[in-house]
């Protein structure tokens, strides 16, 4: 029997992370990305807990080490600049009892890109049209490709996953708005605190500079209902929302939103969670955020990683992929479902709603440096 063909939808954190382990495998990957290339933004993030084996078992720590960022303190700052609060970032993945990697999320799709390539044929600048399955594969349509015919499909492609509406419904059944929208863009020019995280919160607002490495990255993030209308894919819309919803702050805050006028490099997305029944349509499966994102607080690409090995070695372990893929969701839905469950607490430390909230939530974290410190 010649080796499955699987077609995944997506090359950001999963979808390499699962074609390099089905390639290892004996199966035959083919990753679809709708971008023309590998995006280089997007917000820090970490690799630890189950992504750890799964980094160390393709070989990729030392690359990612490499390109990790040298955040040393995270610091609280009022809006004349002035620290209220500090956090050693050592300290609190010390308290973890982990020894994860903070990287820009960019850096960390192209590692695995790179780990990937050699075995895996990759498709960009164009995305799925269509997909129709039967019980001895699934005929795929794209929009730039001539039409094929595959073993199995999976959607890695995120929030607003393709896969996932085509498969399994409207996106507005399976994805909740969790009272918080993010923007993110880079900063030019040097960085001022190349080691320190800075935070300035307003209540139900918060605006950070995160040093990456070298190239600064400002996030706006903030408490809001579900905006009627909302389009993540309109630009000049969002640009408008972050300038209203910023319009009184403080601090840096008045020189960020010009930054915002003139930047071409904007994310911007309501903070969501995805909730389905089940992750498998028979030969169709979803992966990382199109099946279960965690919102921008959860762990979301260490848990892509893990969630990738698992599918990979249970589609290994068995010829019966419906049987697979309920090992896979059984087994990582243990990883998923608490995390899922946090965003609340998460959300309210990050971004309390009233003053008082913030000033308590700033002396908590001077107590617990004090208690790290004096504890040794």
């Amino acid at each position: 029997m010649s080796p499955r063909s699987v077609l995944i939808s997506g090359a950001g954190v999963a979808g390499p992370t699962l074609s390099y382990w089905l390639a290892r495998h004996g199966f035959e990957p083919t990753v679809v990305e709708r971008s023309q290339g590998l995006r280089s933004s997007g917000n820090p993030v970490d690799v630890r807990g189950p992504a750890l084996p799964v980094a160390e078992g393709m070989g990729i720590m030392p690359r990612l080490r490499e390109v990790a960022t040298q955040v040393t303190d995270m610091r609280v700052v009022n809006a004349s600049g002035r620290q209220v609060a500090r956090v050693a970032m050592p300290a609190i993945r010390s308290a973890a009892g982990n020894q994860e990697v903070e990287l820009p999320r960019g850096d960390l799709a192209a590692v695995l890109y790179e780990a990937a390539r050699d075995d895996t044929e990759f498709l960009f600048d164009d995305t799925i049209v269509t997909m129709r399955q039967d019980e001895h594969g699934v005929d795929v349509t794209f929009d730039q490709a001539a039409p094929r015919r595959f073993d199995l499909v999976v959607g890695a492609d995120g929030l607003h996953s393709t896969v996932r509406r085509l498969a399994f419904g409207p996106e507005a059944d399976f994805v909740r708005h969790m009272g918080v929208y993010v923007a993110t863009m880079p900063l030019d020019g040097p960085v001022d605190h190349p080691h320190d995280v800075l935070m300035y919160n307003t209540p139900g607002r918060l605006v950070s500079i995160h040093p990456s490495r070298g190239r600064a990255l400002a996030a706006f993030i903030f408490h809001s209902p579900a905006i009627t209308g909302f389009d993540y894919r309109d630009t000049e819309q969002h640009k408008r929302i972050v300038t209203e919803a910023y319009a009184d702050a403080g601090w840096r805050v008045p020189e960020l939103l010009e930054r915002l006028q003139k930047t071409e490099d904007l994310y911007f997305d309501s903070v969501s969670q995805v909730r389905l029944p089940t992750w498998a349509q028979d030969r169709i499966a979803l992966l990382g955020d199109a099946a279960s994102c965690v919102s921008l607080f959860g762990d979301g690409s260490s848990l892509a990683m893990a969630g990738a090995h698992t599918l990979a070695e249970s589609l290994a372990r068995t010829a019966d992929h419906a049987a697979a893929f309920r090992r896979y969701e059984i087994e990582h839905r243990t990883l998923v479902d608490p995390k899922q469950r946090n965003i609340g607490r998460a959300t309210a430390l990050l971004i309390p709603k009233t003053r008082m909230g913030i000033a308590a939530r700033n002396l908590a974290a001077r107590v617990w440096l004090n208690r790290r410190g004096s504890n040794g």
